[in-house]
């Protein structure tokens, strides 16, 4: 893979190339990037979807939209990182094409920003409550009906092809959708394959699926601009990633990692001065003891250790996509940045502390459970009554469930597209937006 097609300024529907030397210095393209990712409706709906406590009452806790925000920061932070090396290693990026190190940071921050926008209601549950509805649910039926690719897409429904789908479909009359540019998009596409094979290898980017099979013509336009490497069998749809997908994925670990562990201690879920000593173990190379003993409240310390953590694994993840830098051009680094770290055993004691007191605990499990129940009904409801309308024999009441929909709903439509219709309309809902037609559909009003 080659940096000059890497960073590519190309946007769906573009006739003319787009220079990086020709790019007005106060808008540009990547910076836009970022502009139309934040005042898009679908990023704002992320105020009100979960991070890690469905339906939370508590403002100190972490939604899907403040959680992304943080991303995008430590994302912007890497990418400018990388960026000043990556150009003092290759400066005719700089001198021929017109690149600075701000422009990796923008992309990155720009796709960090994105790379929630697909995930449904009530977090990961959200996802494999959708899946679980058609593999084991009253969503079977349609199996006979698609192929097996289109099947394991709403089997295995997957976040990060929704985010690509809302952040390229035409829709409502705009088309390409947020219309970004081909770098944000190929950082943005943390695993380019479709959803069958089903983890065929190791490969981290085999580790998921990043494209709806409604998706894949322009998907295939987009990794032919940037010059991805073809992976898998000759029919495959699969590539390999974008060197600066590795910094949005280490930005969102460095996250999670940190900040679901901070959201666990303000909850109560893991005991503050126990947790304390957990940050301490990753951080004491550069701890200033001094500093710390002076802060008296707990939340003080709580505050300057997460800071110096979040510090000192961006340097980490910076260092090692540096060091590993020709290995990921060509292909052949197979794994997350921070799987790498020297840092990994105390990230693992922090992530299973998170795993044991806040991802199992009986709020978030109990949550989820309602989670399930209301995407399936919801699930069942509108494909009833698209499966009806199409069919030709809808009742009165499936015509009032689709005249409230706000999807798209066209007479050549067939299953699969339908279908998929009503699970992105369903995962554009919030918690609260998903709980309320639940209600409604229930006659709780």
């Amino acid at each position: 893979m080659q940096w000059e097609k890497l960073l590519s300024l190309r946007r769906q529907g573009d006739t003319n190339k787009r220079l990086r030397i020709e790019q007005d210095e106060t808008r540009l393209g990547f910076e836009v990037d970022y502009d139309r990712v934040i005042f898009s409706s679908a990023f704002r709906s992320l105020q009100d979807k979960t991070q890690v406590i469905p339906l939370s009452k508590t403002s100190f806790v972490h939604t899907r939209l403040t959680h992304s925000l943080e991303v995008s920061v430590v994302g912007r932070s890497l990418g400018r990182t990388v960026g000043k090396a990556i150009l003092e290693k290759h400066p005719h990026l700089q001198s021929t094409h017109g690149h600075h190190f701000n422009d990796f940071g923008a992309i990155v921050a720009a796709a960090a920003l994105a790379h929630d926008i697909g995930n449904p209601p009530f977090g990961h549950s959200g996802e494999k409550a959708i899946g679980d509805y058609f593999l084991n649910g009253n969503g079977k039926r349609f199996k006979s009906q698609l192929t097996d690719k289109q099947y394991q897409d709403l089997v295995s429904y997957e976040g990060n092809a929704n985010g690509f789908k809302i952040v390229t479909e035409s829709k409502n009359g705009v088309e390409g959708g947020l219309r970004l540019s081909f770098a944000t998009l190929g950082a943005f596409m943390k695993y380019p394959k479709e959803s069958l094979p089903k983890k065929p290898t190791k490969h981290i980017a085999d580790k998921k699926f990043g494209v709806f099979q409604s998706d894949i013509p322009f998907f295939e336009e987009v990794v032919k601009e940037l010059g991805l490497q073809k992976r898998g069998k000759a029919n495959d749809v699969s590539y390999g990633r974008h060197p600066l997908a590795f910094l949005v994925e280490a930005a969102d670990d460095i996250c999670y990692t940190i900040i679901d562990f901070e959201d666990g201690i303000n909850l109560g879920l893991i005991d503050e001065e126990f947790a304390l000593e957990y940050l301490i173990n990753l951080v004491k190379k550069s701890l200033n003891t001094e500093k710390y003993s002076s802060l008296k409240l707990p939340s003080d310390r709580l505050a300057y250790l997460r800071s110096l953590a979040i510090s000192t694994l961006i340097g980490e993840a910076a260092s090692i996509f540096i060091e590993n830098e020709a290995a990921i051009l060509e292909g052949n680094f197979s794994e997350a940045l921070l799987d790498k770290s020297k840092y990994k055993a105390q990230i693992d004691d922090i992530i299973k502390i998170s795993v044991e007191k806040v991802y199992q605990s009986s709020e978030v499990v109990d949550k989820e459970i309602a989670g399930y129940t209301i995407l399936a009904t919801l699930l069942d409801v509108y494909t009833t009554a698209f499966e009806n309308y199409f069919k030709g024999g809808n009742r009165h009441y499936d015509a009032l469930i689709l005249k409230n929909f706000k999807g798209n709903i066209s007479e050549n439509q067939n299953v699969y597209d339908y279908l998929m219709e009503c699970c992105s309309y369903i995962s554009r809902l919030t918690d609260g937006n998903a709980l309320q037609h639940f209600q409604k559909i229930k006659g709780d009003l």
